[in-house]
């Protein structure tokens, strides 16, 4: 077992390859727009996950995870000459949901706000069913001893 600050500097250097890798030299015309997100290495330091945003459709993702698996050796490879480690960890690259829930939650947190308003553009335009103050208030000086006395 490696500590988990050794394992965590070695991802950082697999997410810097992996991109640069996928910027310079992989040059599949299926690989799409891609970003890496985030690397995580195992303990043991033998495996690798690589996750990946795709700017685009369902298609365009589909086709760059299929050219992202077939450059898998050559960027093994590369990671291994680079870092240096006695066994080049195995990749696997895994697709990032995280920035479509943040979109998603973009989308529900804009609509609620647009509800709000609506509902406030009501409010402005409404009154109240009864009396604006609903609470019984003493009518004069004698009302107040009773409730004093009512109190004590």
């Amino acid at each position: 077992m490696v500590d988990a600050a050794r394992a965590r500097k070695l991802a950082d250097r697999i997410q810097q390859i992996v991109a640069e890798m996928l910027e310079r030299r992989i040059k599949d015309p299926r690989l799409g727009f891609v970003t890496v997100t985030d690397t995580r290495v195992t303990a043991d330091l033998r495996d690798a996950t690589v996750f990946y945003t795709v700017f685009g459709s369902e298609a365009e993702r589909a086709d760059s995870a299929a050219a992202l698996e077939s450059a898998k050796g050559i960027i093994r490879s590369e990671v291994g000459k680079q870092t240096g480690v006695r066994f080049a960890p195995t990749l696997t690259f895994k697709h990032d949901p995280l920035p479509d829930n943040a979109r998603h939650l973009d989308d529900l947190i804009n609509a609620a706000r647009a509800r709000d308003a609506e509902v406030a553009r009501q409010a402005e335009k409404a009154s109240y069913a009864g009396e604006p103050d609903p609470y019984r208030k003493p009518d004069d000086e004698e009302d107040l001893e009773v409730s004093r006395e009512d109190q004590a």
